[in-house]
């Protein structure tokens, strides 16, 4: 039964939108005037696809949240033995997103009109391809409801992941702002007022007083170009990095960075063997699962070398050497992979190599935090000394004058 997204106004003036399922419009319609609602737009949900890029624009995506929810009420209710078009309708009724509800009521509908689950998902274009490819597994070997909960494990434990990335975050960016702030206020308002004590004084002031003048004499007249200038930076660069060459060239720097390098290998690591161990366990074709795990990398020197492991793969190579050629996989996880092929159980050690590397990636996140919030003071601490130094220096000196 196809879906139809509702705008009515009731009784008091006051408006509704939502999501029916009807055999027409005119169906939705007489839903709606039993309500005692007046229809004012009524379309399907399939007329979404093909709106206008501005509405598209403001359309909401899936987050990760959502996703990691709806997955795990999908896999509950189909392990009872619930029908896939009751699930989704289930599913649906559960959240209260509009998008998300029109989401599932659409690919309730796809199911509904013979398509299986994946397909429905494929066509709604809002998922990724590897809970795609792992829920068409599940439905090619008949075990949905195991790889469902597989799929519920792995989309919880990124969106903790990021939830703990995301939380820890908030107070060394708030201490940055805040310092960015205190200092350009100290420079702008605050120094000025006190140097130009000594300004009128025929001594010698020292290199760090008369340095810290000439900057606060800059910021106080070029202010206003500086932050037009920082703006279109920013923007420029964005631009640059999503085309191609701009992003190949920000990967490309952020291996050479010693940091930032280890911090990138480790997260597309973990990602990697995750995604691998999850599609190989759901009876996904290596091949077919080395592509789509290259997919999902966020860095594209790491995906192109992935995506060439696979083209070695399916001419007889061994996927442990590819990798190893790449040099941007750690040896342990390569000998894991190395042992999984030779002993025939390659998507255990994928398992085992996944859990590894999640802990690893997960302790030098935390360990990377930790440090972030000292030496942003550490930092702050620096420039405020320096700014007390170069007030106090001629101080000290006119004292000893006198």
């Amino acid at each position: 039964m196809p879906a139809y997204q509702f705008t009515a106004v009731d009784s008091i003036g006051k408006q509704h939108k939502g999501v029916l399922e009807g055999d027409s419009a005119r169906q939705i319609r007489q839903q709606l005037r039993d309500k005692s609602w007046m229809p004012v737009l009524v379309e399907p949900l399939e007329e979404n696809k093909t709106s206008s890029g501005s509405q598209r624009f403001f359309q909401k995506g899936l987050s990760a949240y959502d996703l990691a929810l709806m997955t795990r009420q999908l896999s509950v209710l189909i392990a009872a033995g619930i029908p896939l078009e009751e699930t989704l309708r289930s599913v649906a009724r559960q959240t209260e997103k509009r998008h998300v509800q029109s989401l599932l009521l659409s690919v309730r509908a796809k199911v509904m009109e013979g398509h299986s689950l994946a397909q429905g998902f494929r066509q709604a274009g809002k998922f990724p391809p590897l809970y795609i490819a792992t829920i068409a597994a599940g439905e090619k070997s008949g075990h949905l409801d195991l790889i469902l909960n597989q799929l519920a494990d792995y989309t919880e434990n990124r969106f903790a992941m990021q939830k703990k990335i995301q939380g820890a975050m908030i107070y060394p960016v708030l201490l940055m702002v805040m310092s960015f702030a205190i200092v350009m206020g100290l420079m702008t308002y605050v120094v000025p007022d006190i140097v130009k004590v000594f300004a009128n004084t025929k001594q010698a002031l020292p290199f760090i007083t008369r340095a810290l003048m000439a900057m606060s004499a800059f910021i106080r007249v070029a202010w206003p170009f500086l932050l037009v200038g920082t703006i279109a930076f920013v923007v420029v660069l964005v631009r640059f990095v999503r085309t191609e060459p701009g992003r190949y060239a920000l990967d490309r720097l952020t291996l050479r960075l010693p940091l930032f390098a280890k911090l990138s290998k480790g997260i597309n690591s973990a990602r990697f063997a995750s995604t691998l161990s999850i599609l190989t366990q759901s009876g996904v074709p290596l091949v077919e699962a080395l592509h789509i795990g290259a997919a999902v990398s966020s860095n594209w020197l790491i995906r192109d070398a992935v995506q060439q492991a696979a083209v070695k793969v399916t001419e007889g190579g061994a996927l442990a050497t590819q990798l190893e050629r790449s040099g941007y996989f750690p040896p342990m996880m390569v000998q894991m992979i190395r042992s999984g092929e030779a002993s025939g159980e390659l998507d255990n050690m994928l398992a085992r190599a996944a859990n590894m590397q999640d802990r690893e990636v997960t302790t030098l996140i935390s360990t990377l935090l930790a440090l972030l919030e000292p030496l942003m003071l550490i930092f702050m601490a620096g420039i405020v000394l320096t700014i007390v130094m170069a007030v106090m220096l001629p101080i000290v000196n006119m004292n000893n004058l006198v």
